[in-house]
């Protein structure tokens, strides 16, 4: 089915790049299927226009977007906002659920509702009688033996349409190919997931497989009907995407930052906050956000950062190459090095502790086809002279204080050697973080605007 003809809904003078176009015609040819598309090609408004043009022919009615909590406001509820201006859409996270299971059973056109909250309105988005499902970041249905697996498969017997979208079906194996083809091509797959292990990989030991020859052609034949564009084939895209990603506050952090804002908030009528002042006590809020604190008398307080952590991982996952993380500080450094290791995903550090041996070893290997995916950077110490090209995807975990210093950390990807378009993307949970990155983007960071950042993020309630 072409699009030819077909008014992009497009304000702004934004119009669809050629792979997006063709994105948009394969899905609306196909009522399952799969995108594999790169992170930073634009998924989300291809799908976005996908269904709008469907909408107009009257074929579906209603979506439900599932996606991580991240990018429910972030990315999918900006994008419809950009790019469909003219549907209606309802974001169903809720503290209460039955505030979340009215929005489901509502008459918006887009229903956006994260993982784990599926579960909690399932006989309501059964009820609505949703005509597609979209599942951005679907790598998380790869385990068909999960509650959140059984969920969506038990909706998908009263939905006509799903398409899945991940630009990593089978990153770390084989055999998390199997939950998504289960999915879309049941057909396709053995009815059970031992038969299908046996398929593509060989048995060790007890508990070791390896993948066999010809596990790549039976992963690519079950997943399918799929499209897939990578990043370096997406010539029309700009060079460098920046997105956002949220990390909500656990109640600990709010409880813990609400105190702190306050505090300043007396402060502020009283005498004039200097500069210095204000730029510590912002650092301070925005350390409650990163998930450790420095107390007065250098104790360090770890907070729950559950979801901030869950939000890096998503990112990783979803990178096809290498990816920096700039964090700001050592105390939250020692957090993600240990959450990482936790779940096997191979990471080194440069910071002030490291020594210049110990950092050009680092960056050899990084650069060089080392099976480490991850390099964490305390920016003030690794933001200048490094090339470190081997990742096209940056994550700030929290936003910093210097203009150059953020300038000059995004460039140590942005360099002669880099042979993908990049993603920057920064995580954020608090206003102050979200105002420091929009000063930090602005390159309008100054002794003026600290204090007037400061008076604006303790007046924020």
């Amino acid at each position: 089915m072409s699009l030819e003809g077909y008014q992009w809904p497009a304000p702004l003078g934004i119009e669809p790049f050629a792979h997006q176009k063709k994105t948009s015609e394969f899905l609306i040819s196909n009522r399952k299927a799969f995108c594999f598309n790169e992170q930073g090609t634009g998924k989300t408004a291809s799908v976005i226009w996908a269904v709008d043009y469907l909408m107009k022919l009257g074929v579906i009615k209603r979506v439900l977007v599932i996606c991580p909590l991240s990018i429910m406001r972030s990315a999918w509820q900006q994008d419809l906002f950009k790019f469909a201006t003219h549907r209606s859409v309802a974001v169903a996270h809720h503290s209460q659920a039955e505030v979340r299971k009215k929005l489901v059973l509502g008459d918006a056109e887009f229903v956006i509702v994260n993982f784990d909250g599926v579960e909690i309105v399932k006989k309501e988005v059964i009820a609505a009688n949703f005509d597609l499902i979209v599942v951005d970041e679907a790598s998380a249905y790869k385990n068909a033996q999960t509650n959140r697996w059984k969920c969506l498969r038990d909706i998908l017997k009263t939905v006509k349409g799903l398409w899945m979208l991940t630009g990593t079906p089978a990153a770390q194996s084989p055999i998390d190919a199997y939950g998504l083809a289960k999915l879309v091509n049941p057909q396709g797959v053995p009815p059970f997931f031992g038969q299908y292990r046996d398929l593509v990989m060989y048995k060790l030991t007890q508990f070791k497989y390896m993948p066999k020859p010809n596990a790549d052609a039976v992963v690519h034949k079950i997943l399918q009907p799929a499209i897939r564009f990578e990043k370096r084939e997406c010539i029309d895209l700009p060079p460098v995407t920046s997105v956002f990603r949220d990390a909500p506050m656990s109640k600990q952090q709010v409880t813990y930052y609400e105190r702190l804002r306050k505090e300043m908030l007396l402060e502020v009528g009283g005498e004039e906050i200097s500069a210095v002042n204000a730029a510590i006590k912002l650092n301070k809020l925005v350390q409650i956000s990163c998930g450790s604190v420095y107390t007065d008398n250098g104790e360090v307080v770890d907070f729950d950062v559950s979801p901030r952590l869950a939000v890096v991982q998503e990112v990783i996952e979803e990178s096809a190459n290498k990816v920096l993380i700039f964090v700001p500080y050592s105390h939250t450094i020692d957090l993600l090095e240990r959450y990482l290791a936790k779940n096997n995903i191979l990471s080194e550090t440069l910071s002030g502790d490291v020594s210049v041996n110990k950092r050009t070893d680092i960056v050899t290997r990084f650069q060089n086809g080392s099976s480490t995916k991850v390099l964490i950077i305390q920016p003030q110490a690794a933001s200048h002279g490094l090339t470190l090209t081997a990742a096209d995807t940056i994550i700030w975990y929290a936003p910093i204080t210097s203009v150059e210093t953020y300038l000059q950390a995004n460039a140590r990807i942005d360099r002669p050697g880099q042979k993908h378009n990049m993603t920057i993307v920064h995580i954020k949970g608090s206003p102050v973080e979200t105002k420091l990155y929009e000063m930090l983007r602005a390159g309008i960071y100054n002794h003026s605007k600290i204090v007037d950042l400061y008076k604006e993020a303790v007046s924020t309630a």
